[in-house]
């Protein structure tokens, strides 16, 4: 993990526990998924607890995305007056209130509406996280910074998955909840506190109604912001052929067992996390909007091809290339939508957490639609190509700002 350097350049600050900047980013990060990995892992479960089926069950996710979408936007408003540091702390706050409430829910709509919590302190902590490092971090450093904190996202994954499974099998659904969920949040906002700045250079402490319109109009007027964003959309509606339909895909056409499906899937997320790693170094090196361009186009050439594979292997060759990619755009395209707009990073990066999220929906909506009509080829087809539309948008329509 970078160094933070004792001496802050301009365009940073200095912190008072300079070593804990960015491993707190990180845990943050970490600690804002394992809820969701749980939900999605137990979902049978939790409805048997509650008498629910599975669709009837899988509601809870619809109140997380609607509520971290709405709260997003909201998000736009309260980073130009709160403290960043402030904001992210409250959305850790938050999160642990919602894993409690929910290890202490007695029915569907008590879990529903704890649930529902963790999407708003989701949208409170990831765009603080990238939006600290904007404004504490050299622009040298901010494109490793972003990678680890978006590797750290990735990683629960690989390392929250496997605690999960075998804690639940210890007691139950809610055994991880208590002995995982709860205390990483807890140390994550322990580091926190600690080891972030509490100074924002451009909060603001006198603000009105126009400031706030004024704030999304100068983002929304901005040609190359406004690609950026709908580049991010369509990358992240692509993704979800690999983080959501992958797994279906590799056990209905090879026949695989359940355990083997879930090695690969940890494997796409150690893919996933590495290559957003890897996109840091890069991105200092070759550009930001080369970057986003070259491997956003790469992630959906591969998300097209892997369905093709009649061999199991080639086809996880391919779908670990696909994560590889994946990780390497979102580091990327990071990096370079938070440069958009210098003066409302929090605003632009809330926006962006806003449109991510209605991504994943549209990815969805327009997936499932394919795969029922023209199999997963069709599915594969139709968000792959999402991928490569979002390359083509950022190349045509987007500009790096450190570039000029």
């Amino acid at each position: 993990m970078p160094k933070m350097e004792d001496e802050a350049s301009p365009g940073e600050m200095r912190v008072p526990h300079r070593r804990l900047f960015l491993p707190s980013l990180v845990v943050s990060s970490f600690a804002s998924g394992p809820i969701t990995v749980l939900v999605a892992l137990l979902l049978i479960d939790i409805g048997k607890t509650f008498g629910a089926s599975v669709g009837v069950m899988g509601q809870v996710n619809t109140s997380y995305s609607v509520a971290a979408f709405i709260f997003a936007l909201l998000m736009g408003v309260l980073s130009i007056r709160f403290k960043h540091k402030s904001l992210l702390l409250a959305g850790l706050l938050l999160m642990s209130v919602s894993a409690l409430g929910c290890f202490l829910a007695s029915n569907f709509t008590v879990m529903l509406v704890f649930y529902s919590l963790s999407g708003i302190g989701y949208v409170m902590v990831s765009p603080m996280t990238f939006a600290m490092v904007g404004e504490h971090c050299a622009l040298e450093k901010r494109a490793n910074a972003i990678g680890w904190i978006v590797a750290g996202g990735a990683l629960v994954y690989v390392i929250g998955a496997p605690v999960i499974a075998v804690m639940s099998g210890l007691n139950d659904w809610r055994f991880p909840l208590l002995g995982f969920v709860i205390p990483v949040l807890f140390v994550s906002f322990l580091l926190a506190f600690l080891g972030l700045p509490s100074c924002s250079a451009n909060r603001q402490a006198s603000t009105d109604m126009r400031t706030y319109l004024g704030s999304f109009k100068e983002i929304l007027v901005n040609r190359s912001a406004v690609a950026c964003l709908v580049g991010d959309v369509l990358r992240s509606a692509a993704f979800v052929a690999i983080v959501l339909f992958m797994t279906s895909f590799i056990r209905q056409r090879f026949l695989i067992q359940t355990d083997l499906a879930s090695i690969v899937l940890l494997g796409g997320a150690l893919c996933y996390a590495l290559g957003s790693l890897v996109s840091g170094l890069f991105v200092n090196r070759f550009g930001r909007k080369l970057m986003t361009v070259s491997t956003a186009s790469l992630s959906g050439i591969f998300t097209v091809s892997f369905v093709y594979m009649p061999v199991f292997g080639l086809s996880v060759l391919l779908i670990f290339a696909a994560s590889w990619f994946f990780g390497m755009v979102a580091s990327a395209a990071n990096s370079l939508t938070l440069e958009q707009v210098p003066k409302l990073r929090g605003t632009m990066m809330s926006i962006d957490s806003a449109v991510v999220n209605l991504g994943s929906a549209l990815g969805t909506v327009v997936g499932g639609i394919a795969l029922l009509f023209f199999d997963y080829e069709g599915l594969a087809s139709a968000l792959g190509v999402m991928a490569i539309v979002a390359a083509i948008v950022v190349s045509l329509l987007a500009m790096d700002p450190t570039e000029t």
